[in-house]
């Protein structure tokens, strides 16, 4: 299922910031619009603008990177000069936060004086058009994803990110750490920087003064890399799971059967979320270690309290335990059979060993 992205951050990336960045990895000059270039960038996404150039400017979101590709181009170039001063117009009469234009195909003049003009950025790519927005979509993606801090505890186990929730002190970092002598993940203790990724998905890294690190009550702060290895730590990891460590209190109220369908929602992503009560003598890490295991099960189609009430419900069908008998009171060998499978009660249709004389 495809969830709608949550709104990108209000501040966006300016131009300046995007051309200087080094991860872009395009080869790029700014050929006109200079003083423009504090305008921000809203979108990760970017708008080829061969319509504008006729005059249809509906759909057209000026937050936009705007690209002109070898297309619009050599539409351009078949136009009169008075053409091409009115496409020019038409594109950057919005306020345009940056147009970009591919191919290293230095545009028409009549291009250069618009940009000058309304103070609109416009930028020579090298790169032909495919490489540039796939790069450019990347990159916005990064700089520009939903981010939330929270404070919890993230692990990888057996490749399932598993997000500790619950009150301070009640044993999230000591169970992650006993997960990492476990030959488990440590990702983040404390502080966990997430960020949404389309389709649906939230990662997740540690609070980069916090990396490695995990506070451990009685013993300080440790690093987790230097006592345990390089194959201890994760640097990031998509939150799959997360565990919410309770106060042991009544559990009549706790899900017995695994089937309430509870999640936490982050960055507008819901997150299935299951509750396990801590107290003294329970093995707490085990259990997490267990709900990963349980986690990867149903994400491969597998749910072990589904099929076991899909079981007793289908043995229920034949007879259900209490009810009274028809007719005479006997039940037929069938229904008997069904009664007893409900119940719980299946013989062995292996005869007893034989009993040897002494």
């Amino acid at each position: 299922m495809i969830h709608d992205p949550p709104e990108a951050r209000e501040n966006g990336i300016s131009v300046e910031r995007l051309l200087e960045d080094s991860h872009l990895r395009l080869h790029t000059r700014l050929i006109a619009g200079s003083s423009g270039v504090l305008r921000r960038i809203e979108h990760p996404r970017i708008q080829k603008s061969g319509l504008s150039l006729v005059g249809h400017l509906h759909g057209l979101v000026p937050t936009r990177i705007q690209v002109l590709g070898e297309t619009e181009l050599s539409f351009m170039a078949t136009l009169s000069p008075e053409q091409r001063q009115t496409g020019a117009r038409h594109l950057f009469s919005l306020k345009l936060a940056c147009v970009l234009v591919t191919r290293g195909v230095d545009p028409p003049p009549e291009f250069v004086d618009e940009a000058d003009r309304t103070q609109t950025p416009l930028v020579l790519c090298e790169e032909r058009s495919s490489v540039a927005i796939s790069a450019i979509h990347t990159l916005l993606d990064e700089r520009l994803a939903p981010r939330a801090r929270i404070h919890a505890v993230l692990v990888d186990v057996f490749e399932v990110g598993v997000l500790l929730l619950g009150r301070s002190g009640i044993g999230k970092s000591e169970a992650a750490l006993e997960l990492v002598m476990r030959g488990h993940k440590l990702v983040a203790d404390d502080v966990v920087e997430c960020d949404y990724r389309p389709p649906g998905m939230v990662f997740a890294e540690p609070a980069e003064l916090l990396r490695y690190h995990i506070e451990v009550r009685g013993l300080g702060i440790l690093n987790i890399k230097d006592l345990c290895g390089v194959t201890s730590i994760r640097e990031r990891k998509r939150i799959d799971l997360v565990v919410r460590l309770e106060d042991a209190g009544d559990e009549t109220k706790l899900d017995r059967l695994g089937q309430q369908s509870t999640t936490f929602e982050l960055l507008g992503v819901p997150i299935r979320e299951v509750s396990i009560p801590v107290r003294p003598g329970r093995n707490t890490s085990a259990i997490i270690e267990i709900a990963a295991r349980n986690e990867l099960l149903r994400q491969a189609g597998q749910d072990a309290s589904k099929a076991f009430l899909e079981r007793i419900e289908s043995g229920l069908r034949g007879a259900a335990p209490g009810s009274p008998p028809p007719g005479d009171g006997r039940l037929s060998p069938r229904d008997a059979d069904a009664r007893r499978r409900a119940l719980g009660v299946v013989e062995s249709s292996v005869p007893p060993p034989v009993r040897k004389e002494p």
